[in-house]
Order: C-alpha cells, then sequence, then structure tokens
C-alpha cells in the first residue's frame, strides 16, 4: 500500500498559528511595557538621617538615598557642609513609582515630617545646611511644589508668604558618606536619642496636630 504523504502546513494554517503566539507574547510583556519609570523627588527638611527614615517606608517609595545638594563644592563632605562653607543642604534623594504614588501625595508627607515656619534651621540643628527646601527637576515638579505650599499654608491657617521652605530648581544631588545611609535603622538606639532630644515629634504633633507624619489629603 502506497503511504501518503503528508502536506506541509500552508499560510492559512500558520497565519493562526503565528497569531496566537504573538498574542501571547503581547499579554506577558503588556504588564511590563506599560509600567511607569521610577520617578526621583530631592528635598532637604533638617537632619537628613530623620528624612530619610520618615520617607523610605512610604508605599510606592523605592529607595531614600542621604546626601548633599544645593551648593557649589563638587563632591562635598560631611566636614564641609556643616562647617556652611558650601551652601549645600542635608537632603534626601527618593526613588518612587509614579504607579503607587504621585508627586503631590510624596509632598504631603515631606512638608507634614518639616517645621515649615522655620527657615533658619530644622528642630534642633541650625543653620543654612539645615534649611528645609524642595528641589525641583521640571515644570511639572516646579507647578506641583508651588501648589502644595498652598495647600500645606491653608492647612496652617496660613499665608504661603509665611512658609519658609524654599521652592527651587535642582542642583547636582551628591550622595553622602556610607556611614550615614539608613543610619536610624543601623544605629537604633543613638538615632532615637538624638530625635527624640532634638525635639522632631514634639515640633511636628505642635504645628500639624494629627496630621503629623501623615500623607493623607490635605484639610
Amino acid at each position: 500500500m502506497t503511504q501518503r504523504l503528508r502536506k506541509p502546513l500552508t499560510a492559512p494554517v500558520l497565519t493562526p498559528l503565528l497569531s496566537l503566539m504573538l498574542g501571547l507574547v503581547l499579554l506577558v510583556a503588556a504588564p511590563v511595557a506599560w509600567a511607569a519609570a521610577p520617578q526621583e523627588a530631592v528635598m532637604a527638611g533638617g537632619c537628613f538621617w530623620c528624612l530619610e527614615h520618615d520617607l523610605e517606608d512610604v508605599p510606592g517609595v523605592l529607595s531614600a538615598e542621604s546626601g548633599y545638594s544645593g551648593g557649589h563644592v563638587e563632591n562635598p563632605t560631611y566636614g564641609q557642609v556643616s562647617g556652611e562653607t558650601t551652601g549645600h543642604q542635608e537632603s534626601v534623594r527618593v526613588r518612587f513609582d509614579p504607579d503607587q504614588i504621585s508627586y503631590a501625595a510624596l509632598l504631603r508627607h515631606y512638608w507634614r515630617n518639616v517645621d515649615a515656619l522655620d527657615g533658619e534651621g530644622q528642630f534642633c540643628d541650625r543653620g543654612d545646611s539645615y534649611r528645609p527646601v524642595i528641589f525641583t527637576a521640571n515644570e511639572t515638579q516646579q507647578a506641583t511644589a508651588q501648589a502644595s505650599a498652598e495647600a500645606a499654608a491653608r492647612e496652617l491657617g496660613g499665608e504661603p508668604s509665611a512658609l519658609q521652605v524654599q521652592i527651587r530648581s535642582a542642583a547636582r544631588f551628591w550622595p553622602a558618606e556610607d556611614y550615614h545611609q539608613n543610619y536610624a535603622d543601623r544605629n537604633p538606639v543613638q538615632y532615637n536619642y538624638y530625635r527624640w532630644a532634638c525635639g522632631r515629634d514634639r515640633r511636628l504633633d505642635a504645628l500639624w496636630g494629627g496630621n503629623a507624619r501623615e500623607g493623607r489629603a490635605w484639610k
């Protein structure tokens, strides 16, 4: 008996198979393709140990890094910055997922973790290197920061002109020395004593009331 030869797959048969395979590939790849890229925000709010610790556990924050920004000296050291000779402020660079937290929401956390009425330093730390500053990376961040300042002023019952948090264009961020990174987690006893002795939370509670250290919607 003559064996029948199997016919090769023709284009009409291949096309549905290829379409199915392509659809599966797109279905798997779609969440990656649609995910927003991480964004960055740089803020100064007194001691960077504290602000880093306050912001690193906010849902949607990917990382928080202590450093220096706003000055005129390249790669400054802690000694130079704390000596008030470089023009830098102790700052924190926050990487965040905009699909989980917006820049505006992140700013609410920032405001309620600083003394917005003190432009000479923060809490027990005095001097230019401890001034509160929001460094904006572009026009969108600038507009959002200005809107957040107006909202913060309303919540505090005053005018935006009373706020002492500077909003300015971003300058280069220089990471601080390794021993400053994650200081609160690596040195809990020293950190908690410093924070208590500095009166940070007492002042935040007096200023912001029940919203202190919180990111809930503005009043």
